[in-house]
């Protein structure tokens, strides 16, 4: 008979950490062993092992998903409450733990995490608070107390020049939605055992869909605060615990059970938000072209973004497959900014445009930044209102077109974007100009304006025809 043996929820060999290991990676008297353990028994005593989606952030905690034998997501720092949100949207009955650091979840995901909690995400977080950057060498971390010596503290933790330690639950507790928060430690056998009802009782809520649950772990790091592993412990109630009083700060035992999943739109509710009950007509003989990489560059407020989207979008409705990635300029407004759009009829396996056979530019920087970067045999378009130097390259194409002095004719300045992305598909066929005067009205936010735009699409269209590219 087995009395005592490793929780189902582990893996009998953690073979991604090596062939036939057995052992965890963590340090002797590191606390992440016992909080591990007391999860995955929690995690066995409620029948919940395939639902259970482990989520390991930077840190100490990453190496969760060697260990432990349910669904695993890495996420970057500080991300996981970001992740854990997504999967909640997306799956109703999953168990989603998000397990983190200090320094992950204090430091760089501090936002993340309030607003998560602050939503009301029914998820479950453990975090393991051992007042040090315990994996990258032992920083001072947002937990740090004052006076505590680390690597980026060698005198010690000051209030006035390093700030003071944050009460992650006492900030938890400061917002409304959550409905279990707790303070646990690790510094003696009863504590850990105190600590695992804890642990339960916050999996219990989620299984449940109370709502947002989190614990706190007071957690030793020998290493890292220079101790030996009993002493570590000792530390904990003789230091950590005075600044971070163990406590149940909230369990609402009588919280009612809910369903965060949104569920999906039908066509008719989307084609209603949009305010629009038209159909797509597509073109019955779209031509075939190259693959599109395609870099749209610009100031921002010239709508380099949307312009983007308009392309990509009459693609997708074509059938084809596309991407959209943005990238903006320290300023929203006045600021550089450009879009890569990529067209393709297979799969697409990255969004990024290194080398675009197509550059729309919109403005000189535009242009002096990304012409040598275009293929040979490639498009440049240019918006002549504003660029006023030539293309130097010969060895692509170049059209020339007053975009804002067109879309500024027809009383628009901002519709110089739809001048140029009209151009574009005139010139490259890569989509058809008759999808991107259906695609153009279920895009433009303000109603009262869809007219005058597909006036300067008209008159780009005029323009295109009586100024042919040159081969």
């Amino acid at each position: 008979m087995i009395k005592y043996s490793k929780p189902g929820a582990f893996y009998d060999l953690f073979t991604r950490k090596g062939t036939e290991q057995q052992n965890t990676h963590y340090c002797p008297g590191c606390g992440h062993g016992n909080a591990h353990k007391l999860i995955a028994e929690v995690i066995d005593e409620l029948d919940i092992q395939n639902r259970v989606i482990f989520i390991s952030p930077v840190g100490c905690s990453v190496f969760g998903y060697y260990y432990f034998d349910t669904g695993n997501i890495q996420a970057a720092h500080g991300r996981a409450p970001a992740v854990a949100t997504g999967l909640r949207r997306a799956l109703d009955d999953a168990i989603i733990i998000s397990y983190q650091g200090d320094g992950d979840l204090a430091g760089i995901g501090l936002g993340g995490i309030i607003h998560a909690a602050n939503r009301g995400e029914n998820i479950t977080v453990f975090f393991i608070n051992n007042a040090i950057y315990g994996m990258t060498g032992g920083q001072m971390a947002p937990t740090t107390l004052l006076g505590q010596k680390t690597l980026t503290t060698p005198f010690g933790r000051e209030a006035g020049k390093d700030g003071s330690p944050i009460g992650m639950a006492e900030l938890m507790n400061a917002l409304s939605p959550p409905v279990f928060i707790e303070r646990v430690s690790l510094a003696t056998a009863p504590k850990i055992l105190k600590a695992k009802k804890a642990f339960k009782t916050a999996l219990v809520n989620q299984v449940e869909k109370k709502g947002f649950s989190f614990v706190e772990v007071l957690s030793p790091c020998p290493v890292n605060w220079k101790m030996n592993a009993v002493d570590s412990r000792k530390w904990i109630e003789d230091q950590l615990e005075p600044v971070f009083p163990v406590n149940n700060f909230r369990n609402r035992e009588d919280a009612e059970s809910q369903s965060f999943i949104q569920q999906p739109m039908d066509d008719e509710r989307v084609l209603a938000l949009l305010h629009s009950k038209k159909e797509i007509e597509l073109p019955k003989h779209a031509k075939k072209v190259e693959d599109q990489f395609i870099k749209i560059a610009g100031f921002g407020g010239q709508g380099v973004m949307s312009a983007g989207i308009l392309i990509a979008n009459c693609a997708n409705v074509e059938g084809r497959h596309t991407t959209w990635l943005p990238s903006y300029g320290p300023e929203m407004r006045g600021g550089t900014a450009n879009a890569s759009v990529i067209i393709s009829g297979r799969r697409i396996g990255t969004p990024l445009v290194d080398e675009p056979n197509v550059l729309i530019a919109m403005n000189t920087p535009s242009l002096d930044t990304f012409e040598e970067q275009v293929k040979p045999g490639g498009l440049i378009i240019v918006n002549t209102s504003i660029v006023k130097r030539a293309v130097k390259r010969k060895d692509v194409q170049v059209y020339t077109i007053p975009a804002t002095d067109l879309a500024k004719k027809e009383g628009v300045l901002a519709a110089a974007n739809v001048a140029i992305t009209a151009a574009y598909t005139l010139l490259t066929g890569a989509v058809q100009i008759a999808t991107l005067k259906q695609v153009l009205p279920l895009s433009i936010k303000r109603k009262d304006i869809i007219d005058i735009n597909l006036k300067v699409m008209a008159a780009a269209e005029r323009y295109v025809r009586d100024h042919p590219i040159q081969a």
